[in-house]
């Protein structure tokens, strides 16, 4: 039998599968592809678009996309709840996050290539999306009733925002929420990890500025 695989970037979304992966012990092989080709070591492309995660199974079979991916590697466990309705909810976080907070916001701010008229319309967005999620988590430690995939996507996503003219900060239940996940062993580990690949990928990082920013990992 083939051993997982997952094709990574450091700091990129892929950083999500990799902490489900290490939150419920299950191996893999990571494989952190070129940032400049988006191709693997080999010279192979992973993805027609140049993008992780890409999963490569067990059984030999490859998946795309970060939601499906999250829920795959750990089905079973109680980071994907089987419970209808819980169920249903993880879906609905998992579709908010990445189309509403990574898509809509984070994307074009993070593109060195999104023109400013993108860019400005992506932090116009940024507010009533992000105050959605926060007053979700005002009075509550998770997204849904225990802690699952959507909390480590949200988490992922939210380690980019000091690359951006977004703060976290300004935000309590998400700063909050951010806090604790950063002190989840398992969090902590894989993001020690994925600083430190990308430091020699792209050079050391640097604290966020203004202040009144968290200290958070400088996406790619």
């Amino acid at each position: 039998m083939k051993r997982m695989k997952l094709f990574i970037s450091p700091l990129a979304c892929s950083m999500a599968t990799r902490t489900a992966l290490e939150e419920i012990g299950r191996p893999a092989e990571y494989v952190q592809i070129d940032h400049d080709t988006r191709l693997a070591p080999d010279g192979a492309a992973i993805h027609p678009l140049g993008m992780v995660p890409v999963l490569h199974t067990d059984e030999g079979r490859v998946l795309t996309e970060n939601a499906a991916i999250l829920q795959f590697v750990a089905a079973g466990t109680p980071l994907v709840p089987d419970e209808p309705w819980q169920r249903t909810l993880l879906h609905r976080w998992l579709s908010f996050i990445g189309t509403e907070l990574h898509k809509a916001v984070f994307i074009p701010l993070l593109d060195p290539k999104a023109p400013d008229g993108a860019k400005a319309y992506a932090r116009g967005n940024a507010h009533a999306r992000l105050a959605v999620a926060n007053d979700h988590l005002a009075h509550r430690e998770y997204l849904l009733e225990g802690y699952s995939v959507a909390d480590i996507y949200l988490f992922t996503v939210l380690n980019w925002a000091q690359a951006t003219p977004l703060c976290v900060s300004d935000y309590a239940g998400l700063a909050a929420f951010f806090e604790r996940m950063k002190a989840r062993p398992a969090v902590a580990r894989v993001l020690a990890a994925e600083m430190e690949a990308f430091a020699v990928e792209r050079g050391p990082l640097k604290s966020a500025t203004p202040s009144t920013r968290a200290d958070y990992p400088r996406p790619a």
